[in-house]
């Protein structure tokens, strides 16, 4: 297995991954989605709430604001030492309290952990108008995508590694126009491409002229993953391969009892 790294920032890594097959890929996929745990509010008590939104409203918007999230200092509630009643190890307590006139944002929930707050401050929660008051709890817990999207990481797709063959044909000008990436180049009848590795598989130069043909391969991939600033990029990763691992060596084990 070969990694080449593409582009990578603060929250999004591209990279190229190769000798794996479509199973491995998409596996890799599914669990950083849904089995890499982060924090994120899950219950919200509602001491006073004269804004214009319902508090069902609040309480899912509140649930949205990705968290920072520290994996090493909490654990899931059912694993905890409690027994799911819950202790400053499996769950983190926030305040919020205003007055009108104002916006609500992110930055004013308190966190009981300093560590731990919202990813982005800047997330309008509601605008209080005067008179308006806002009291609550909120109780932030561990869990996974697979139980609700807020506790997902992140974005993540791939595709296959593109591979263009250009051969005689007609209309190389159109193909280069349509190309929404622009990596055809078109002059004096032919037809070159810049960088194939921002193909992003659409084919629509295909559909407009005979002379190309676009596949993807099947055990090299492009792979995209987007952080929502909850954990970093390289943590997601460890921690999908850390659950791959684990769910192997389960599935060893009920074999050998066949």
């Amino acid at each position: 297995m070969n990694i080449k790294i593409l582009n990578k920032t603060n929250n999004e890594v591209i990279f190229v991954l190769e000798d794996v097959n479509y199973v491995i890929a998409n596996t890799l996929r599914r669990l950083i989605n849904t089995e890499v745990c982060t924090l994120a509010i899950e219950n919200v008590h509602i001491n006073k709430n004269s804004s214009a939104l319902y508090d069902e409203m609040l309480a899912h918007r509140l649930g949205l604001v990705p968290l920072k999230t520290d994996l090493k200092s909490y654990t899931q509630k059912d694993k905890c030492k409690c027994k799911e009643k819950g202790c400053v190890h499996c769950e983190l307590k926030f305040s919020l309290k205003a007055k009108g006139p104002c916006t609500v944002y992110a930055s004013d929930l308190k966190s009981k952990d300093p560590k731990v707050g919202p990813v982005y401050p800047n997330i309008p929660i509601v605008k209080l108008l005067k008179g308006h008051e806002l009291d609550l709890e909120a109780t932030a817990t561990l869990s996974f995508g697979k139980d609700h999207a807020k506790f997902s990481p992140g974005l993540v797709f791939y595709h296959g590694y593109p591979d263009i063959k250009i051969g005689k044909g007609k209309n190389y000008k159109k193909a280069a126009e349509v190309c929404p990436v622009n990596i055809l180049e078109a002059s004096d009848g032919s037809l070159k491409v810049k960088d194939k590795e921002k193909c992003i598989l659409c084919k629509a130069c295909e559909n407009v002229s005979d002379a190309i043909k676009v596949e993807g391969r099947k055990n090299k991939f492009i792979f995209n993953i987007e952080s929502w600033g909850q954990i970093p990029i390289k943590e997601m990763l460890t921690r999908a391969i850390d659950v791959m691992d684990e769910k192997l060596s389960e599935f060893e084990k009920l074999i050998k009892k066949i």
